[in-house]
């Protein structure tokens, strides 16, 4: 529920390695600093991201489906409370004090049966035209005494139930006597021994002695003979007989289906239910258990998530629901793509190969110690980006970086890269969607809407066998998604080249950028690893040059 929310440090949807380890660096960097900082995630973990946690014994950052704000954000902890066999009087006395309007009912295990409102409780005021019978309602003896106060001058099971009807002494005693049953209550006031003693031998349960009257020594006895309850109270028969009337159980006036939520229950889902009933709160339930209330109020100005973007800063390529948040900082080492703030935030770009050396470099700015499972994080990144130094987007200051983070991590850098990328490099037991959506980002070039994936392997042979199932996939993907085109890298490692798959329109783009015959399916980019600095850039400048056309 509300309080001391974290920030999230989040990388892009289908993460790779950078997203991945750059979201929990930074996040352990944060916290160093004396900030609530969470790693998150927005996809699943690659092999390759897999082999790097479980070799420096790293749990894997939470997974976010979204930043919608939910019900749980505007929550709050529900501290009152009343029991569904709790009476109207102290429903009254609980209100008064928490100046409540509607309260949770819930049983014994605390779990949720119902909501009681104050309009309920004046609408049970309002019909009373006498005493309530008690009669199957489940008052106790010790409830009446409770409400009137009472001092028990004659004692008896105070936990059982009351059987008769409550009867006032305020008429002659041959009225009172035809009036008056056995297992009764009486309500009377300054009496004689006779009148009293004829209660008794009605057989009623109980006498209640208003004004504190007093009661003869021989009363006494003979109903501590008959095992009768003699209680005294300091308020007149008027006032108990109200007081009495108070003793029926919350559930006899309560609503026993209240509208409710669940912590997750998105807040645009719920605005239409709290249209329609407009109660000023609403009970929070999750398993059955009360978690919370939520104001009617609380939901028009929700807190929002505060979050940290790493490895990315295009809405297209964020958390769904980015808008929703407040970005306050972002870490990247991409190109500007269009993230919109709403204020002026902390943004740290360089033109490096890897997210992770960015934030490397910002622990030793600060005298901040890196640990050396997070540093074998931060070397795994930039080993994954640079693909071990390879691709054209690594620079000096990526591989003086990963030098000094594999001496505190304690590993041989090329022996554990060559390694790591092995554990990523192939297609293993992946269906063709699960290959086409590899590390895929999404790019608005010009007026056209591209998504790019990338899949590094050591034989691209495995995966051009089934290039027919992946086209296919990245059709119905374009289709589905509404993308102008889907590129999917597959890199060759070893030789380090990729084949560059395509679908969509225009199909001109991929002549035009890359200078090769697009009539078929894939072309041959020799040289070309990285997606940023080779794929990109070139697709940029076809553009321009199409719509100069």
């Amino acid at each position: 529920m509300k309080g001391n929310k974290p920030i999230y440090v989040i990388g892009h949807r289908n993460p790779d390695t950078d997203s991945i380890c750059s979201a929990i660096s930074y996040a352990n960097f944060k916290r160093a600093l004396g900030f609530n900082a969470v790693a998150a995630r927005c996809g699943k973990i690659n092999n390759e991201t897999k082999y790097a946690l479980d070799y420096f014994k790293v749990d894997q950052p939470m997974l976010l489906a979204d930043l919608y704000p939910r019900v749980k954000d505007v929550a709050l902890e529900c501290k009152t409370v009343v029991r569904q066999h709790d009476t109207l009087r102290h429903l009254g006395e609980v209100m008064r004090k928490n100046e409540a309007q509607s309260i949770p009912v819930v049983d014994s295990k605390g779990e949720l049966v119902g909501i009681v409102t104050v309009g309920d409780l004046a609408k049970r005021y309002f019909l009373e035209l006498g005493l309530q019978s008690l009669v199957d309602l489940r008052v106790r003896y010790r409830d009446i005494i409770q409400a009137v106060e009472g001092k028990v001058l004659v004692s008896g099971d105070e936990n059982a139930f009351i059987e008769g009807n409550v009867r006032i002494f305020a008429g002659s005693v041959e009225t009172t006597r035809a009036l008056v049953k056995e297992k009764d209550i009486v309500l009377v006031g300054d009496r004689g021994v006779a009148s009293l003693k004829m209660c008794l031998e009605l057989g009623v349960s109980a006498l209640v002695i208003t004004g504190n009257c007093r009661v003869q020594p021989e009363v006494i006895e003979e109903a501590q003979k008959l095992g009768t309850f003699i209680i005294s109270t300091p308020y007149d028969t008027y006032t108990v007989g109200r007081l009495i009337n108070q003793c029926v159980p919350i559930r006899r006036i309560m609503h026993p289906e209240p509208v409710c939520f669940k912590p997750m229950d998105l807040l645009s889902d719920i605005k239409g239910v709290m249209d329609e009933y407009r109660f000023r709160s609403y009970p929070v339930v999750e398993n059955g258990q009360l978690v919370g209330i939520v104001s009617s109020d609380e939901i028009m100005l929700p807190e929002r998530e505060r979050v940290i973007l790493v490895d990315h800063n295009e809405r297209g390529q964020a958390i769904e629901g980015i808008e929703d948040a407040k970005i306050v900082e972002i870490v990247d080492h991409h190109r500007l793509g269009g993230v919109q703030t709403s204020e002026p935030i902390f943004i740290h770009q360089e033109p490096v190969g890897c997210t992770c050396t960015i934030v490397a470099n910002m622990y030793w700015q600060n005298d901040v110690d890196i640990p050396p499972t997070i540093a074998g994080l931060l070397l795994s990144a930039i080993i994954s980006d640079t693909v071990l130094f390879k691709s054209p987007t690594c620079t000096p200051k990526d591989k003086k970086t990963a030098e000094k983070l594999a001496e505190i991590a304690g590993v041989n850098l090329k022996e554990y890269g060559l390694a790591m990328l092995r554990a990523g490099a192939g297609i293993g037991g992946k269906t063709a969607v699960e290959i086409i959506k590899t590390d895929l980002k999404e790019f608005n070039i010009g007026d056209y809407k591209i998504v790019v994936s990338q899949i590094s392997v050591m034989d691209p042979k495995e995966v051009l066998d089934i290039e027919d199932q992946l086209i296919a996939a990245m059709k119905e993907n374009c289709d589905r998604e509404g993308f102008d085109m889907h590129l999917m890298m597959v890199t060759d490692i070893l030789e380090e080249a990729t084949y560059l798959l395509f679908c969509g329109s225009p199909r001109t783009l991929i002549g035009e950028a890359f200078k090769k015959d697009a009539s078929g399916t894939h072309v041959y980019l020799p040289g070309v690893m990285s997606r940023k600095k080779q794929i990109i850039p070139p697709l940029s400048e076809a553009v321009k040059r199409i719509k100069q056309d």
